[in-house]
């Protein structure tokens, strides 16, 4: 394998963006581990909760990069071009893809890294060996990737999340999945397969979406898996602007619901399916038996139909 160190660049001023801030908040006991959050656009985003809870990170806390992957070597342009904007009669700008490596901080002054950007289409292990280096550079604890996954569930229950991790001592408190799958891989995945074989700490949360949501952006998933953040490693992220968003968001979907009677027969459907798992304390994600839903024509039927008026935007 090549030299992974020949894939980043490491800023001058990194080390200094994550030294200890007068103003920090000092906490009792012991020293909250330093965190590294992940999540790569073009796997599997549904409601784009992990690529909303990035954006809303790098908004609303200060921050810098530390640290840029070589995009020319990671991405295929031809499968994933990027938007260049032609101006009348001349290219006027590109939509550069950044793979970048950043230093923020908390609401209590506590730093922490973030690594966001396109999901590479090569050099998967290579990739892999140059992130478990900067988690070296860096004294990171431990690694935790964010996803959505659209899931038969409906929009007025809590969002569930599914944990996994390199220990199992990491996602007590979380919901974990009950069987073993054969699923398509991803750079986040293998990453978080070989922290743990290396001996690093580890771990994912992936957020369950209504799967007639999932084309749709859905701030309420990616509120859901920031504050799953913050029970899992301590950090006191913001959340404020993701929930008027998710309120402005869930008020449009309620209407819309509630101006189709098919779409309102899914939703109850799916209701009593997540209300019949709870109850027998199952996962409320998975779906309950003897529960009829409508058939998949009707419900990719309606589907279809509501992002369409989804697409459209809020209604006045």
């Amino acid at each position: 394998m090549l030299d992974p160190t020949e894939l980043y660049q490491v800023e001058e001023d990194a080390d200094a963006a994550l030294a200890p801030s007068a103003d920090a908040v000092p906490m009792a006991g012991t020293p909250e581990p330093r965190v590294m959050l992940h999540h790569f656009g073009g796997y599997i985003d549904a409601g784009h909760a992990g690529r909303l809870a990035m954006d809303h990170l790098l908004t609303a806390l200060p921050g810098t990069v530390i640290a840029t992957f070589d995009v020319d070597q990671l991405l295929d342009y031809r499968s994933r071009r990027p938007t260049m904007t032609f101006d009348r009669d001349h290219w006027a700008d590109y939509d550069e893809p950044i793979l970048a490596l950043y230093a923020l901080r908390d609401l209590a002054g506590t730093p922490f890294l973030l690594l966001t950007g396109p999901e590479p289409d090569v050099q998967w292990e290579r990739f892999a060996a140059a992130v478990t280096e900067l988690i070296e550079r860096f004294g990171v604890d431990i690694a935790v990737g964010l996803n959505a996954i659209p899931m038969a569930v409906p929009h007025t229950r809590p969002a569930g999340v599914t944990a996994h991790a390199t220990r199992p001592e990491l996602i007590n408190h979380s919901e974990q999945w009950a069987t073993t799958a054969e699923l398509p891989g991803s750079a986040g995945a293998l990453l978080e397969l070989r922290l743990g074989q290396s001996g690093h700490d580890a771990m994912g949360l992936a957020v369950h979406v209504p799967h007639y949501l999932a084309e749709t952006e859905y701030p309420h998933a990616a509120r859901t898996l920031l504050d799953h953040v913050s029970v899992s490693t301590g950090l006191l992220l913001p959340t404020d602007a993701l929930t008027e968003a998710a309120e402005e968001i869930g008020a449009d979907i309620e209407r819309k619901v509630a101006s189709s009677e098919q779409a309102s027969r899914v939703v109850r459907a799916l209701e009593r399916r997540y209300d019949s798992a709870a109850e027998a304390d199952a996962r409320p994600s998975l779906l309950a038996k003897n529960e009829p839903l409508p058939t998949a024509e009707e419900l990719g039927a309606e589907v279809e139909r509501f992002l369409a008026e989804f697409e459209n935007g809020p209604t006045e």
